[in-house]
């Protein structure tokens, strides 16, 4: 990276927002960080002082505060809050400024994204973030497309980020993590269900058992709890990305059936409340009867 210093901006200070930050903060010591995130205003908003302070990030009362004199802003919100944040950082003249829009959106909502943030003057990218953020933080692979790519390709590795070109068009990045997110994220909804039900039978090893030889190498008992606790965990926000698979799918003439169930099984988690730490990590019997109780599912 060049000798000068950088200022970094941040829309969204969550899980993802933090672990950027604390890679820069660790690796990057010319570079200055700044935040705003909803929660900054709100009974959460001890807590967020604390992210920023713990993260040696700069937080701001507004997303104006934070858009302004700065060399990129990267967009860290849930799905469904993606336009609201591309339209409260577009009040502000962006000159020339990178608008790196990492949140898992459909290529037709990217492309209605990039228009606001052009038209204020912002260099739109369209990036897509590849991998779960921990353990890699800044590092996480990271597809950009759109026709500022190129150049912001240059800057983010000059931050230490893993970055390649998908195309020079807008949505070509967030293609790939849609269509990717038909699986991931529906593996976790499968492995809900199906351990949800085979606790509820008291077959929960036998069933493990046998998907690990007809999977072998895939790791399912250790695989297994860590997707049911993302899912506890990251529900609510999984299925916001999974109501952007659907649209996807559907601007391509694909039915998006089993992406509707996803959303469904991944929103009925998420709107649980559970934490997953408390429960037991890596403790799939622990996992299926907090689910279940929440649920109130009978027995067979």
């Amino acid at each position: 990276m060049e000798n000068a210093r950088k200022t970094i901006s941040f829309i969204g200070f969550g899980e993802a927002g933090q672990a950027f930050a604390s890679g820069f903060s660790e690796e990057a010591p010319v570079v200055e960080m700044r935040a705003f995130d909803i929660k900054t205003d709100g009974p959460g908003a001890a807590q967020k002082r604390e992210d920023y302070r713990r993260h040696a990030v700069t937080g701001t009362n507004t997303c104006a505060d934070v858009c302004g004199k700065t060399d990129a802003i990267f967009s860290l919100v849930t799905a469904e809050q993606a336009g609201a944040a591309a339209e409260a950082a577009a009040r502000t003249a962006l000159d020339d400024v990178f608008y790196l829009d990492c949140n898992s959106c459909a290529p037709h909502t990217k492309r209605c994204v990039a228009a606001r943030i052009e038209a204020a003057g912002g260099r739109y990218v369209d990036v897509a973030v590849m991998t779960p953020v921990h353990p890699k933080r800044h590092r996480s692979p990271c597809l950009l497309a759109g026709p500022h790519a190129e150049a912001a390709h240059e800057m983010m590795v000059g931050l230490g980020m893993d970055v390649r070109i998908a195309g020079d068009g807008v949505g070509a990045a967030s293609a790939h993590k849609m269509i990717r997110s038909v699986m991931i994220k529906g593996l976790e909804g499968l492995t809900l269900e199906c351990f949800l039900a085979a606790r509820k039978y008291g077959i929960v090893d036998e069933i493990m058992t046998s998907l690990d030889n007809s999977f072998p190498g895939f790791g399912w008992p250790e695989r297994a709890p860590y997707m049911m606790e993302r899912a506890i965990t990251h529900g609510t926000r999984r299925a916001a990305e999974m109501r952007e698979v659907e649209k996807t799918l559907g601007d391509i003439g694909i039915d998006p059936h089993m992406t509707a169930g996803t959303v469904a099984r991944q929103s009925q988690v998420g709107a649980l409340g559970l934490n997953a730490g408390e429960i037991g990590a890596g403790e799939i019997t622990a996992l299926s009867d907090a689910i279940l109780g929440r649920l109130k599912v009978e027995k067979p």
